[in-house]
């Protein structure tokens, strides 16, 4: 049975890195990609309007229909450029190689409408931001924390641009998240033949120690030669400067470790780390 990846399409400049990467992932995998636009609820309508006071019911009444015409015309406009959108994207992964290609158009809350198609995925991908974040570049996409939040399935978080990806490094501090993603990277063609690096981020001692090992063993039984490599300092530091050192190509980690890894998803440091690494981040929950 051939599994599908569901990528997250806007009209923002990741849109084209999203296409990129799930071509990347669809050729590893042998996948389907299944394209989705959200269209938001506040595209197709306008705010209440206040016509409390003096206005006369008949202009009442006349406001109120234009009120409503001018929704049903946003409302075309948001699904014309909603399909637009989708056509573009279909076109570039043609382009790439893809055929199995599906579009999904919906209204509704991005977050919520990912959940429902995650339970027919094997990965969702989406840009590290939105449109409204496009050229802010301290600030994540404002649906990307929900969507990771709320996935039970592994999230790859594009960077800006595709390039080709040769290595990825593990982040792992032997939580269940962590577990999870050396779990999948054992059992996925996703991962297979690249240069893989296995590090964790504490004080040297027999647990860290066994937490590596244990890694390691699982990785190495799966066919992989592993790096183990044991960091000291604040984490999202220490992983940011060794994969800016060693141009690694992709990180992969749990999205709700444990210690102090667990801030790299909630609160201030997830997104210093997801926002300042300039490379696919692959979140496990």
């Amino acid at each position: 049975m051939t599994s599908t990846i569901t990528a997250l399409i806007d009209g923002s400049v990741y849109a084209a890195a999203v296409c990129d990467h799930a071509a990347w992932i669809a050729g590893r995998t042998q996948s389907d990609i299944a394209l989705l636009h959200v269209i938001g609820r506040r595209d197709t309508g306008s705010e209440p309007a206040d016509l409390s006071g003096s206005i006369a019911l008949g202009a009442r009444s006349a406001l109120l229909k234009e009120l409503s015409a001018l929704d049903e015309t946003r409302a075309k406009l948001a699904q014309m450029r909603g399909r637009a959108i989708l056509d573009d994207a279909r076109a570039r992964l043609a382009e790439a190689g893809v055929a199995d290609v599906s579009t999904l158009l919906r209204i509704g809350d991005v977050s919520e409408t990912a959940s429902e198609f995650e339970a027919q995925s094997e990965m969702l991908v989406i840009g590290k931001r939105g449109e409204a974040a496009d050229f802010a570049k301290l600030h994540l996409g404002s649906n990307l924390e929900r969507v990771v939040r709320a996935a039970t399935k592994p999230v790859f978080v594009t960077s800006r641009a595709f390039k080709p990806i040769e290595s990825f490094m593990i982040a792992y501090d032997g939580g269940a998240s962590s577990m999870k993603a050396i779990d999948h990277v054992a059992r996925s063609p996703l991962y297979a033949g690249l240069e893989c690096q296995l590090v964790t981020v504490g004080a040297e001692s027999a647990e860290t120690t066994k937490r590596l090992d244990d890694g390691r063993r699982i990785l190495e039984g799966a066919g992989y030669t592993v790096r183990p490599r044991l960091l000291a300092g604040e984490p999202a530091k220490a992983i940011a400067s060794i994969i800016d050192e060693d141009g690694v190509d992709m990180l992969v980690m749990g999205a709700y470790g444990h210690n102090r890894i667990r801030s790299l998803i909630i609160g201030s440091t997830t997104s210093e780390m997801v926002r300042s690494c300039r490379i696919p981040v692959v979140l496990y929950r």
